[in-house]
């Protein structure tokens, strides 16, 4: 290990850096409430920073907050919490408002008004865009605003081992008091102590092969949430994105939903297009249909990728539109105005995770979550486009309120042990770490994918129950690195992900098993699972 260890000591210790910590921080930092943001590496490198979509919020007359709700809805295959999703689409104005307040600049029509397109799923345009890259936009404003409030401190290259509970005076577990964390740059594993710790570390896409996300999205806050003893609902719901860039040197580059929403078509290489026979919105079904449907031509034809072409539009349309992918696609020398982009598709949304109420509480005192970590009752089987960075903000906003109207009352952490290192040493098999993180992510792509059996997920499980057992004896035998922390993170996810998939005895949503191809009304609740040791 590096230097010697620090101490803090913070009011509320944020655990990620994306729109919903970032949202969070804001509020805290105006209340004048001490505040820490942990980021594993820089603190833009978020799966928000990389959203290109948009903000899903009612803003058209001719729309309507119902309207919103019913898409919702039926987006989600019967496993959306009504008072969730009328919470956060009632809520998306002021949301919104905030954020413009903040700065944030969105795309205008001739008119002067706001722009908003239509994605999957959605009845009307109510998708409010900064071009093509709104995450970006975002953070980067929701960025500034933090960095002008004296009460907030960010740490970048921190990334959290665990949520630390206090020991009560029967051997119990109590509240959440802080985290362990190692801090990358100084090579040393410091104590956060805080009186409030909060969950806002993003999604679990990065435990299949292929992915939209960042390298960060690891699963770490759904790991650390379960490890901590908060129940876990709906992991068996990963969303496929079903149009990431298909090339050797593009590692995770989306090729956004608005491409569709504005006229592009899916076709096979043969130029044959194939969505109007798998549903009436062909191109605009939702996104478990049309990556399934990739999927399926995919695998029916041995082909490595289809295209998505929306060269029939003006040249100058698709530029204004889609600058950041018209400027990336060049790169790759494809030219996006006259020929069409391969694609296939890749994880990019968990839709369950830890659980919470309306208020962002889990089931652990003072241990709130925010953000694509949780389950909240909004997505159910299936997220609608552009519904997840509202409920960042949404949500952000809700664990603000929460947190400070119940500060005053809620007692400083007590001391706590420092990291004890005394029983390890440096590892000299690394190369355990980089296998066992291949192999997680390569079964979980085969056998726990857009296409499931009972078969494959039994496979999945007899690997993940050796593999935890390996890389738990290694965790406690060496050093932590960040690559075993992320390690033993995604080992934990993949196995919820696979326990939750072989509970549902049917197909809904996100959630497609070959063995039980219909969906069932005796299945239609969430999937929760609950940690070992909890009632």
């Amino acid at each position: 290990m590096g230097g010697k260890q620090k101490e803090y000591l913070h009011d509320v210790l944020v655990i990620g850096s994306g729109a919903a910590g970032l949202q969070l921080a804001i509020e805290l930092g105006e209340a004048g409430i001490h505040t820490a943001v942990l980021a594993k590496t820089v603190v833009e490198e978020t799966n928000t920073f990389y959203a290109q979509g948009g903000i899903a919020v009612v803003l058209d007359d001719e729309d309507s907050f119902e309207a919103h709700i019913r898409d919702t809805m039926e987006a989600g295959a019967g496993l959306c919490d009504e008072k969730v999703v009328r919470f956060v689409v009632e809520n998306a104005p002021a949301a919104i408002k905030r954020l413009i307040d903040y700065g944030a600049q969105f795309t205008r029509g001739p008119n002067g008004r706001f722009h908003l397109t239509r994605e999957g799923g959605h009845s009307a345009r109510r998708v409010l865009h900064a071009a093509d890259a709104t995450g970006k936009e975002m953070e980067c404003t929701l960025l500034r605003q933090v960095r002008g409030l004296e009460a907030v401190e960010i740490f970048e290259h921190h990334i959290a081992i665990d949520v630390i509970r206090e020991r009560l005076p029967d051997g119990s577990r109590g509240r959440a008091v802080g985290a362990y964390v190692l801090d990358k740059t100084r090579d040393t594993v410091d104590l956060f102590r805080a009186r409030v710790v909060v969950l806002a570390t993003g999604g679990s896409s990065k435990v299949y092969l292929y992915t939209s996300n960042p390298d960060i999205a690891t699963g770490d806050g759904v790991a650390m949430g379960w490890r901590a003893g908060c129940r876990v609902a709906n992991m068996e719901f990963e969303q496929f994105h079903p149009t990431c860039l298909y090339h050797p040197e593009a590692k995770n580059f989306l090729i956004s939903e608005a491409v569709r929403g504005e006229g592009g078509i899916l076709k096979l290489p043969n130029g044959e297009r194939f969505m109007p026979k798998y549903h009436p919105m062909a191109e605009l079904a939702p996104r478990d249909i049309v990556a399934r449907a990739i999927d399926n031509e995919m695998k029916r034809r041995g082909l490595d990728y289809v295209l998505l072409d929306i060269s029939h539009k003006p040249a100058d349309f698709i530029r204004e539109h889609f600058p950041t992918i018209y400027k990336r696609l060049k790169e790759y020398g494809i030219d996006m105005t006259k020929e069409p982009i391969p694609v296939v598709p890749a994880a990019h949304y968990t839709c369950g995770g830890v659980m919470v109420d309306m208020r962002a509480h889990t089931d652990v005192e003072n241990l709130y979550a925010i953000g694509e970590v949780t389950y909240t009752g909004l997505h159910g089987a299936n997220r609608m486009a552009s519904n997840s960075l509202l409920e960042c903000l949404v949500y952000g906003d809700a664990a603000a309120k929460d947190i400070i109207a119940r500060i005053g009352d809620i007692p400083p952490p007590p001391p706590l042990p420092h990291w004890d290192e005394s029983q390890v040493t440096d590892s000299d098999e690394m190369v355990v770490v980089s296998h066992n993180w291949d192999e997680i992510r390569r079964f979980m792509w085969d056998y726990v994918g857009i296409v499931r059996t009972v078969k494959r997920l039994q496979r999945a499980k007899h690997r993940i129950d050796l593999l935890r057992r390996e890389i738990d004896e290694y965790y406690g035998n060496f050093r932590v690195t960040s690559d075993l922390l992320e390690l033993r993170n995604i080992a934990v996810v993949a196995d919820l992900m696979i326990r939750s998939a072989m509970q549902r005895k049917e197909s809904r949503g996100l959630h497609y098993i070959l063995d039980y191809p219909e969906p069932r009304e005796e299945e239609r609740h969430p999937t929760i699972l609950t940690p070992p040791g909890k009632p």
